[in-house]
């Protein structure tokens, strides 16, 4: 049997947005989720998508010079959470339809995390890749130009370059799982359309489900406010997905009147406390401390307060 999750219904709509972000923008015709999980259905794969969505906008375009989006400033991810899928309403299931194989990957997965047995590459500081990049908790910075958009992460500084300049992927013979993976796009108005593949294997966030190298997407990039933009995000994934999953991110502009906001450079490994290895279990601890009370007493042995008697003084 394949794992069913119900789609959660959309609980923000454009007006709401409006009402607290500001206006929407004009040309904006984005559908609900419902419609667009339904596009994604329509397809057999995410190039499939990629060229329809191509071929509505009539090849798509290159921008000019004079006619980039007002994308600049520092952002940070919208709707509070770190799910893949912001809209889900359960804290660790998910909205994909699984495979039976991937379903039972998942059900293990939660089984030994009950048990505070639960492996995150990111707590040996591996780049989270994409498309986790999409659900990390971390400020971002986009940069767009005629021939390629720079969307960066905080995190691992972690760029991933979106090319608009009419080329296509890399040559089959010179392709190899990376872990932002390989994109190119157009342009359709303001609204940015990507496909993305030659990943590598993964998952999409803690307590969520793995997915293949073979897996493949499709974004739709449109500011829909003076502050925000949201990204459709439709994932195929035939190993792992047993019908392509549709998320909406959504992506807020932090105020900085005074322009204080930077993404600095971080290496992971500089903080001492990410010194870590796997356990037998497969799960990460650190090297040298585990938060126990005995660890905590040998931290501080001059802390007696046992052998603190009125007797010993």
């Amino acid at each position: 049997m394949h794992y069913i999750v119900k789609l959660a219904a959309q609980t923000t709509t454009l007006l709401a947005i409006a009402l607290t972000t500001g206006a929407v923008l004009a040309q904006s015709t984005r559908g609900s989720s419902a419609e667009m999980a339904d596009l994604g259905r329509q397809h057999d794969s995410a190039w499939a998508l990629f060229q329809a969505l191509a071929s509505e906008a009539d090849g798509g375009g290159r921008l000019a010079e004079d006619n980039l989006p007002p994308w600049s400033g520092i952002y940070t991810r919208g709707r509070g959470r770190m799910d893949f899928d912001p809209d889900q309403l359960d804290d660790v299931l998910t909205s994909a339809v699984l495979t039976e194989e991937y379903q039972a990957r998942f059900e293990e997965t939660l089984r030994l995390r009950e048990l505070g047995i639960e492996y995150d590459p990111l707590s040996t500081c591996s780049p989270p890749g994409y498309p986790r990049w999409l659900s990390e908790p971390f400020l971002r910075e986009f940069v767009v130009t005629p021939d390629q958009t720079w969307l960066m992460n905080e995190m691992i500084n972690d760029v991933r370059r979106i090319y608009t300049d009419d080329r296509g992927h890399t040559p089959q013979g010179d392709r190899y799982p990376l872990y932002n993976g390989d994109s190119v796009g157009f342009w359709d108005g303001h609204k940015l359309v990507t496909h993305t593949n030659q990943l590598m294997a993964g998952q999409y966030q803690r307590a969520h489900p793995d997915h293949s190298d073979q897996i493949e997407t499709v974004e739709i990039w449109e500011q829909i406010d003076d502050r925000n933009i949201e990204v459709d995000v439709w994932v195929y994934d035939p190993p792992a997905l047993a019908e392509p999953w549709h998320t909406r991110q959504l992506f807020t502009k932090l105020t900085d009147p005074e322009k204080r906001l930077r993404i600095r450079y971080w290496h992971c490994g500089e903080n001492q406390n990410n010194d870590t290895y796997t356990t037998e279990e497969g799960a990460t601890q650190f090297t040298d401390f585990t938060f126990t009370a005995e660890d905590d007493q040998n931290d501080n042995p001059d802390d007696n307060s046992e052998g603190n008697s009125e007797d010993d003084k």
